[in-house]
């Protein structure tokens, strides 16, 4: 019995060290059971953690339950609080404020974006062939997003709301005529939105160079070195790839966003960080007919 107790004993302390020596990394919640998005994200965390395991340590994910928009969250990662890492797309003021690991993670894929629009205006926007025709339509954004900045300064009329959900309720109530979403976003959340007569509009594109990077506090430089040791190793096998390409939350981009037939407007980006790493062609998704 004695022995007994002592390699009982001896398991809790083996389990105890383990525990201390796991590094826990808290994160927020998806925007809703039908955010598909994050999805993609979280499990590219998982990888580059899970690369970096055998020299940097165990980890452990832990998602923030409570309910925290993007503003919300980059103030509470600057302040070293509740959260460990935010991804966002990147901004001038969001490297200044936190410790970016430049390595976009969807490739640039949120700088390709499509449109939610009203069934009932799919001819309306069918019409559109220059910039001028989009130019007289109104975006809809959330107000803390650089996208805002960004379509503002392109010269698009953009109306904003202070959440995610509001801006669905708003596109449904005429507020504005068309809600510009990542490539790899819109179908999910027309699927998500079956009680709203939305649709994905299939004739326009919007580019511009827009990074959505992991961010972590300024003085967590050791988790940001593990993060870009981890994803640039799963760049170099491969792994990065076949997880970008084959998540569910990706696919339908492959399959349904007809990149090589849509009208393409290209804008300038004002707040990207002259640090972007444009040239080096491995991070970045390039459309085939483009190659």
């Amino acid at each position: 019995m004695k022995q007994f107790f002592t390699a009982l004993m001896l398991l809790f302390l083996i389990n105890s060290i383990t525990r201390a020596d796991e590094l826990v990394i808290r994160h927020i919640s998806p925007q809703g059971s039908q955010d598909q998005r994050s999805l993609y994200v979280i499990d590219l965390l998982h990888l580059a953690l899970k690369k970096t395991a055998e020299t940097d340590g165990p980890y452990r994910l832990e998602k923030i339950n409570r309910k925290m928009f993007q503003g919300r969250a980059i103030k509470q990662l600057a302040a070293g609080r509740l959260v460990d890492v935010v991804w966002t797309m990147t901004s001038k003021e969001r490297e200044e404020l936190l410790l970016p690991i430049r390595i976009p993670l969807l490739k640039g894929l949120l700088g390709h974006r499509i449109f939610i629009i009203r069934a009932e205006d799919k001819e309306k926007f069918s019409m559109i062939s220059t910039l001028d025709d989009l130019k007289k339509l109104t975006a809809g954004q959330g107000h803390d997003w650089p996208d805002s900045e960004i379509l503002r300064a392109n010269g698009i009329k953009v109306i904003s709301s202070p959440t995610y959900k509001g801006l669905f309720s708003m596109l449904e109530m005429e507020r504005f005529d068309y809600f510009p979403r990542g490539i790899n976003e819109p179908w999910a959340e027309v699927d998500a939105h079956k009680d709203k007569q939305f649709v994905v509009e299939e004739s326009l594109l919007i580019q511009y160079p827009a990074p959505q990077y992991f961010f972590v506090n300024k003085h967590n430089t050791q988790l940001a070195l593990r993060l870009e040791k981890g994803l640039r190793l799963a760049i170099k096998d491969g792994s990065f790839d076949r997880l970008f390409y084959h998540h569910p939350a990706n696919r339908e981009i492959f399959e349904s966003a007809n990149i090589e037939h849509r009208k393409i407007f290209r804008f300038k980006n004002p707040l990207l960080p002259v640090e972007t790493p444009l040239q080096e062609k491995s991070l970045w998704y390039t459309p085939q007919f483009e190659k």
